[in-house]
């Protein structure tokens, strides 16, 4: 059976799902702690920042994942071909293509480079340059 059809364990889809929690409410954080702690307000940012980082690496991994599998398997025509009733065989065409056809791969890869390159400019700027 091929290693894509087999979900993570509990434990690395919750590693991945508090990454981007834990991330979302740095983020959301830092205008309140720079009011009280230029420090903490520049830690809650890496942090958020790494977060980012991992949870939306992790989010392009399995959405290239779900297209090779409805590739690989030719599942939308499986679905055509199935003694499923209409409705079912439509919903489930209509699911696996806006999956191939989706968009939400390059928001994965924007964000991904872009906490990446702020992430490299930031350590420079806060601990190289100074």
């Amino acid at each position: 059976m091929d290693q894509n059809m087999h979900a993570s364990p509990a434990w690395v889809r919750n590693l991945f799902f508090w990454s981007g929690i834990i991330a979302t409410i740095c983020y959301r954080a830092i205008v309140i702690l720079n009011h009280y702690s230029t420090k903490v307000s520049l830690a809650a940012w890496y942090i958020g920042t790494i977060g980012f980082i991992i949870y939306f690496w992790h989010r392009y991994v399995v959405s290239e994942k779900r297209v090779a599998l409805i590739k690989q398997h030719d599942l939308i025509n499986a679905v055509k071909k199935s003694n499923l009733p209409q409705d079912q065989i439509d919903a489930n065409e209509y699911l696996l293509t806006t999956l191939l056809s989706t968009k939400e791969k390059w928001n994965y890869i924007v964000i991904f480079v872009s906490s990446v390159l702020a992430i490299i400019l930031g350590i420079y700027l806060d601990f190289i340059a100074k």
